[in-house]
């Protein structure tokens, strides 16, 4: 197969742990979040069954202090929760994968990926060492699979969950899987433990950024899998917007990892990426022609529109753009090192939540948290309203 060609998947990439049901200590649960709070009850369990602090990061329809009355009632949950400001968080790195797109389509604006480098900041700083990445729409029905990934980390550098219940993909795999075709599903940031205090990778603003976390700098990092993770189901064709927003990202990550299942590098050029993108009309084209005409049920006709949306949008993309997307991430990948390996790190072992508390302050932010969870605690005027300088430098 070429590579320049979608991969129906890379499984083959995980390696595979030898290593028994040892469990580590996994010191918070970090979810982002733009629903109503109702949906992070999943979230609470989990973190309270761990015995970590969660921590919420809030935009859109999700408040931080209803997050925290919400969740209050938990005695032996201990829950921060963040308002993720609009404009973004200043003390962050300016990255070029949020800007070398310009105004053009393929840009896709979210939050998630600065909410997650957010998280990663924080982390570091509060001086936790594991911590699982979690989305409100995930399911962990056993919370020790997150402890078996974190003993993982030992031997590797991120440690996934295996995504049972609705399958993770893209509008345009999940019409591939719809329609007949083979099509698996990788890790990614909905249920994934990382070494907060050793990670120098950062999540890019763009569709499967989970995807380029789990790389280095040429090639993929050494990823495991532990577990499983349910995902809720969703409507992946409801709306076209959805298939248009995603087809870059997705275009990218199938692009690098169809790359990495042949052992190839990760840095390709515009030859690559032309043929590359032209395999992708091909698959969609292929999907295409395997819903009946005209169609004959109301998702027959929502999978057509939404596939039309994808192709519309690739039409938009350029050898050039891929090539340019990808040299600009791995410039990000050094400005993140360097930002976080001068992060300053608060060496206050077993001060309950006082530690990220005071981080977020350093990030300019303010922390809402409930009663005071402990003898450690150290007063929100002291440690929130009055923020320390920035917290690299």
């Amino acid at each position: 197969m070429s590579s320049a060609s979608h991969h129906r998947s890379h499984r083959g990439l995980i390696q595979r742990s030898a290593s028994g049901p040892e469990r580590a200590t996994v010191d918070a649960v970090i979810v982002p979040s733009v629903r109503s709070p109702l949906i992070l009850d999943e979230a609470g369990r989990i973190a309270g069954e761990l015995g970590c602090a969660l921590l919420v990061l809030c935009s859109m329809g999700s408040y931080a202090a209803r997050v925290v009355e919400h969740l209050a009632g938990r005695p032996s949950l201990r829950v921060v929760a963040v308002d993720f400001p609009p404009d973004g968080v200043s003390r962050l790195p300016v990255l070029e994968t949020s800007t070398v797109l310009g105004r053009s389509r393929l840009q896709r604006r979210a939050d998630t990926s600065a909410k997650r480098n957010l998280g990663l900041a924080l982390a570091r700083t509060a001086g936790w060492r594991n911590v699982v990445f979690l989305d409100d729409d995930i399911i962990i029905p056993d919370a020790a699979d997150l402890e078996r990934a974190a003993a993982m980390l030992t031997t590797h550098d991120v440690v996934g969950l295996r995504v049972g219940g609705f399958p993770d993909n893209s509008v345009v795999c999940h019409a591939n899987r719809e329609t007949g075709a083979e099509q698996d599903t990788f890790i990614g940031g909905g249920a994934l433990v990382v070494p907060a205090h050793r990670t120098e990778s950062f999540f890019p603003e763009i569709y499967n950024e989970d995807w380029f976390f789990l790389l280095g700098d040429t090639a993929l990092r050494r990823v495991g899998q532990v577990g499983v993770a349910v995902q809720k189901p969703y409507d992946p064709f409801a709306d076209p917007d959805r298939a248009r927003g995603e087809e870059f990202g997705d275009v990218l990550a199938e692009g690098v990892f169809a790359r990495l299942d042949d052992g190839l590098p990760i840095g390709a050029d515009d030859a690559y990426w032309a043929e590359f993108l032209a395999d992708r009309l091909h698959l969609i084209r292929t999907i295409e022609a395997r819903i009946p005409a005209p169609p004959v049920t109301e998702r027959d006709s929502q999978m057509v529109e939404a596939l039309s949306a994808a192709k519309g949008r690739l039409q938009y993309i350029q050898p050039k753009d891929c090539v340019r997307y990808i040299e600009a991430w791995q410039r990000d990948r050094a400005t993140w090192r360097s930002f976080v390996t001068r992060i300053r790190r608060i060496h206050r072992p077993d001060a309950g939540l006082a530690n990220v508390i005071t981080a977020i302050g350093r990030f300019g932010l303010t922390a809402v948290t409930g009663p005071p969870p402990g003898p450690h605690w150290p007063g929100p005027e002291r440690e929130v309203r009055q923020p320390e300088p920035a917290a690299a430098g």
